[in-house]
């Protein structure tokens, strides 16, 4: 189905995108609507922190798409709960007959230093950002393998690579690049690819990074150093050209990659591996304490090792 236009690689696919009533998600939508994929809008309409609700911003953006010669749908059911989430799912089929792609934009953070997060925080972000993603990808890869086409885009961050706070956002954040790399694996045979980017761009969650920044250095809890290499953050809409093009055809070989995104920047995560190893013959049994503190610290983590490198 790929398009001979190469102004409109996604003509005739139809895609979801999820928290696409504002910032990122939004952009998103509006550039695979331009591309030429066929949208469903999913925006519960919450607050940034995940209260509230309100059908304006998915309609809104539904309205935009249509009023620029796109074909788009709203949909205002939340992602965080199971049955919502098929409902998602099962509007691109009711609408267009067909779900090809699927971009999981939908997310809240809650500013919170560790032993400021109550039991309430925690499960409020991981419904979200992580079930959120889990369930409309459980409920949209039989669709996906049905229809022998499969693009999956995860949002992920990185929080969960040089952090401070918000360590509920993290862990939700950490689980979904986990996930990610999962059914990438698991979907290989069917040709679905799954991938994730991890965006920097100005939104209504880093509309006051700078103050929040200010606040962590003056509280002694970010250097200067760490404060001056933070990446500058821009407009949303450079973050959803890798989204389509990782959407398309050409990246029907890329899969189970974590992309950083936002800015002049495109950036790729490693996958985790193991960078040194240590044996033991396993007949001698567990290790004694003794023999791990005089080995360990010149083998596994010799060389600066002992801190992961954002501690260094």
């Amino acid at each position: 189905m790929s398009s001979p236009d190469p102004t409109r690689p996604l003509e005739g696919r139809v895609a979801l995108v999820t928290g696409a009533g504002r910032g990122i998600g939004r952009a998103e939508a509006l550039a695979l609507a331009a591309a030429g994929a066929r949208v469903v809008v999913n925006d519960l309409g919450g607050a940034e922190g995940g209260v509230g609700s309100s059908q304006g911003p998915a309609q809104d953006v539904a309205q935009e798409i249509r009023e620029a010669g796109g074909e788009a749908v709203a949909n205002t059911d939340s992602v965080a709960e199971w049955a919502s989430a098929q409902r998602v799912v099962a509007s691109a089929v009711e609408s267009f007959g067909r779900l090809d792609i699927v971009v999981n934009n939908a997310g809240i953070v809650r500013h919170q230093m560790i032993e400021e997060i109550d039991e309430a925080d925690f499960d409020a972000t991981i419904a979200v950002n992580l079930k959120g993603t889990f369930a409309i990808c459980r409920h949209a890869i039989p669709v996906l393998r049905a229809g022998g086409y499969g693009r999956i885009i995860n949002t992920a961050s990185n929080q969960w690579a040089a952090p401070i706070g918000n360590a509920h956002y993290a862990a939700s954040k950490g689980g979904v690049t986990s996930l990610t790399y999962d059914l990438a694996f698991e979907l290989q045979p069917d040709g679905i690819t799954v991938n994730a980017v991890a965006p920097f761009a100005l939104t209504r969650m880093t509309a006051d990074a700078g103050a929040r920044d200010a606040d962590l250095q003056a509280r002694g809890l970010m250097g200067a150093t760490r404060a001056a290499v933070k990446e500058p953050r821009a407009d949303p809409s450079l973050v959803a050209p890798m989204v389509v093009y990782l959407a398309s055809d050409a990246a029907a070989e890329i899969s189970g990659r974590v992309f950083r995104v936002g800015g002049p920047k495109i950036g790729i995560y490693g996958h985790p591996s193991e960078e040194r190893t240590v044996f033991r013959d396993e007949t001698d049994g567990p290790w004694p304490y003794d023999q791990l503190a005089a080995l360990l610290p010149r083998t596994l983590l010799a060389g600066g090792a002992s801190r992961a490198p954002h501690l260094r």
